[in-house]
């Protein structure tokens, strides 16, 4: 994660947090869940330059419902083990097709694949600086 760089060094707070949380950590965290699961094509966008609604979206797919499923629930512990906080937000995680995890300035979107390439969320964010994630097996 070190060719991610956070934008002009800002900290930030959970709703759910005391302390100020560094993103760059946080997103160690999350892609770590991620690869641990085997999450397909983990991608970082920095959106910090062109919205206010986050500074990251971290977007990857799974191979079935259950592992979309699984993706998010270990996105979910490793947050809340390593770092002590929560999602400000859950949806999708009846469907299993989507769920987004909204950890305030970082929005986690766990897909199936097909909904991952109906609705474009990389093509959409095109303007973003974009991190590709690869698991490093030694």
């Amino acid at each position: 994660m070190t060719n991610i760089k956070s934008p002009k060094n800002k900290q930030f707070a959970n709703a759910y947090s005391k302390d100020e949380l560094n993103p760059i950590e946080l997103l160690g965290v999350i892609t770590e869940a991620l690869l641990s699961k085997k999450a397909n094509d983990i991608t970082v966008l920095d959106v910090s330059e062109l919205t206010t609604l986050a500074e990251y979206f971290v977007v990857c797919h799974g191979n079935s419902d259950v592992q979309v499923k699984a993706l998010a629930d270990a996105v979910e512990e490793d947050v809340l083990t390593h770092t002590s906080e929560k999602a400000w937000r859950k949806e999708g995680g009846n469907a299993r097709s989507w769920i987004i995890l909204d950890f305030v300035n970082i929005v986690v979107h766990v897909m199936s694949e097909e909904k991952r390439n109906f609705y474009g969320i990389e093509r959409m964010w095109n303007d973003a600086k974009i991190t590709h994630i690869k698991d490093v097996v030694k």
